[in-house]
């Protein structure tokens, strides 16, 4: 019997068990979205108030410092020569020429008397009026077109308030020449009897060069609530809120701003706004010009007050609030961007996630067809098995990148705050420091020439005290720093003079550590094209330095040098008996020092080197084969005249 043949086994078709299931779209959800959008809304809201409170706060402070050095300049200006009119009632030509039976003798007398004083403390006037109001003596008596002498001054409150036996201070503008300025007056007597007033007139110019102080528009106000002085020239003479009839009449009767007209202050502002100061919207019709002390139309400002007690006026600043509120906008959609981030990540490891898991349920239904399937599911296994490796080295790939991402973007944050750091540090501490050592010691010793009565020295102190104040004002004015620089105005400059003016200013500091100095520049061997101001900043640092060099030393030379170099250039070389340079190469690095933690920021000689790089030179510096090192300048020399 015949047993019929098996057909060959062929492959059955297996429907596909393990296929991936069909993807399905998943569209966002709204309510979540408006959450998300929501949750963004609220953090950048609150990123931006916590960067203005701290913006606010920080303003504060900082207009109350400028406040109190303000307030210190004014009381310098208005107390220095307030003690006078109370000296001149001892004068004994003074009290001849109040005498009833005066002559002209004893009036010319104390003519020359007064004018001899005033031309020594430099004070606009000195003049003594009798008892009917009127100028018996004047420090400008010889001159006729501004001489107080005959002036009919009884209306004057200062006259008033001496007369009655006590010491007037008031602001009024001059009837004669129509200046503005502070006079003090002190009761003169004869016995028991007030015979006469001494007053002082003196200049309040000074205070319009000092509100660079205050870096913001600012104003002083009297004991009327009138503007007498302000940085903005449209506030002068505006009264801060409606005067009172009475108040009016007291003005126009003592002719306090002799007869002109008081306007209205542009806004509503408290004279006294309290230590959380207030904000004011300003509105002026034509904007004045553009300045560090300029007031914009439309602009927010925050005010705050300080009250100077002895004068009895009203100081005020009006910080400005815009770039506050920029600064809090940035950090506001800098928070809502970082939780927009934050939100996506999270929304990108959500969906790889659910990616892994499709995965996952593939794999098993894959392994569900082994039995049936082997060979092919082998193939397919190795394949997914693959396409998983990759995808898991994807994913490293990526959270790599992310993470180099952030790094970065730390460094940068990093990099910000440094930039900062240099740019305060560097413009404050290493350009001012020595201007203002110099200037306590010019003030201490002009107050030992005072007691000893010399006053051409305590006059010569005061003007080199001006000269430095100014260049602290230049040097505040163009705030150099890395990364904004304002050009230096080069000219013929005599290097010994420069160098001199730098060893006098550091004159104490050296004899008191024993150095030696050997300066070899003659006066007008050597003529630099450069700007002097600048050369001696530069000077200042590297002296300084060199004697911290020499601290240790036992022999301390300090040896300056101007010789012309072979291209036509000048090399001015400042060397010291000092330890030597540790790396002269990085030297001239940002924050490298050699000085111990917190004597130093390593930024002295970089900006030096950048200022003397603005006059065309160079700045270099090595070590000495005797010992110590030698730093040196190349400058450029001053083009010749053309005959």
């Amino acid at each position: 019997m015949t047993t019929p043949a098996t057909p060959p086994a062929t492959e059955s078709a297996h429907p596909a068990v393990g296929a991936l299931p069909p993807s399905r779209s998943v569209s966002p959800n709204p309510f979540i979205v408006a959450v998300i959008l929501l949750l963004i809304g609220l953090i950048g809201f609150g990123g931006y108030r916590a960067s203005e409170y701290q913006g606010m706060q920080t303003l504060r402070t900082d207009a109350g410092h400028r406040l109190d050095l303000f307030a210190a300049a004014v009381d310098g200006i208005v107390n220095r020569y307030a003690h006078i009119p109370a000296t001149i009632q001892l004068n004994e030509e003074v009290l001849g020429a109040l005498h009833p039976a005066r002559g002209a003798a004893s009036v010319q007398a104390a003519n020359r008397f007064l004018q001899h004083l005033n031309s020594h403390i430099g004070s606009i006037a000195i003049f003594v009026v009798d008892e009917r109001g009127f100028v018996i003596a004047a420090s400008n008596w010889n001159d006729p077109d501004n001489s107080f002498v005959g002036e009919d001054l009884s209306f004057r409150s200062y006259f008033l308030e001496g007369l009655a036996g006590r010491v007037g201070r008031h602001f009024a503008i001059g009837i004669t020449r129509g200046e503005p300025g502070y006079f003090v007056s002190h009761p003169i007597r004869h016995g028991n009897r007030v015979v006469g007033v001494a007053v002082i007139k003196i200049s309040l110019a000074p205070l319009d060069k000092a509100w660079d102080l205050l870096g913001a528009p600012a104003l002083i106000s009297d004991s009327n609530g009138v503007v007498i002085l302000s940085s903005v020239p449209e506030w002068r003479y505006t009264a801060l809120s409606p005067l009172p009839l009475d108040t009016r009449v007291d003005i126009s009767m003592s002719r306090l701003y002799n007869g002109g007209p008081i306007g209205d202050f542009p806004v509503s502002v408290n004279a006294a706004p309290g230590p959380e100061g207030q904000i004011v919207h300003m509105k002026l019709g034509t904007p004045p010009p553009r300045s560090r002390n300029h007031v914009d139309a439309g602009g927010s400002y925050l005010v705050h007050g300080r009250g100077l007690q002895d004068v009895g006026w009203r100081l005020l600043i009006f910080s400005d609030l815009r770039p506050v509120r920029a600064q809090a906008f940035g950090h506001g959609a800098l928070a809502a961007v970082a939780t927009g981030f934050v939100l996506l990540l999270l929304l990108v490891v959500a969906q790889r996630r659910r990616i892994v898991r499709q995965k996952l349920e593939a794999k098993e239904l894959l392994e569900q067809a082994n039995a049936q399937l082997e060979s092919k599911v082998a193939r397919r296994t190795k394949a997914l098995t693959d396409t998983n490796a990759r995808l898991r080295k994807e994913v490293a790939e990526r959270q790599q990148a992310e993470q180099t991402l952030r790094a970065a973007q730390d460094e940068l944050v990093q990099a910000a705050k440094l930039a900062v750091l240099g740019q305060l540090a560097a413009g404050i501490t290493h350009e001012l420091a020595q201007p203002l050592g110099a200037v306590r010691t010019l003030s201490g010793n002009a107050v030992e020439f005072m007691k000893r009565g010399n006053l051409s020295t305590v006059e010569q102190n005061l003007g080199i005290i001006a000269r430095l104040a100014d260049q602290m004002g230049r040097i505040i004015t163009p705030l150099k720093t890395f990364a904004r620089k304002s050009p230096a105005i080069p000219a013929p400059t005599d290097v010994a003079h420069a160098v001199g003016a730098a060893l006098f200013l550091l004159d104490q500091r050296l004899s008191t550590s024993g150095v030696t100095v050997d300066n070899r520049c003659e006066a007008e061997q050597a003529i630099a094209w450069c700007d002097q101001n600048r050369l001696e900043q530069v000077l200042i640092n590297l002296i300084r330095n060199a004697a911290d060099a020499m601290a240790d030393s036992a022999h301390k030379t300090l040896t300056i040098e101007a010789t012309p170099d072979a291209d036509g250039s000048l090399e001015l070389s400042i060397a010291d008996t000092g330890c030597g340079l540790p790396d002269a190469g990085a030297l001239f690095e940002p924050f490298f020092t050699t000085k111990p933690a917190g004597e130093g920021l390593g930024l002295g000689l970089a900006i030096s080197r950048d200022i003397v790089r603005e006059f065309g030179g160079d700045l270099r510096a090595e070590n000495r084969p005797e010992g110590g090192a030698r730093f040196i300048l190349n400058l450029p020399a001053a083009p010749k005249e053309q005959p």
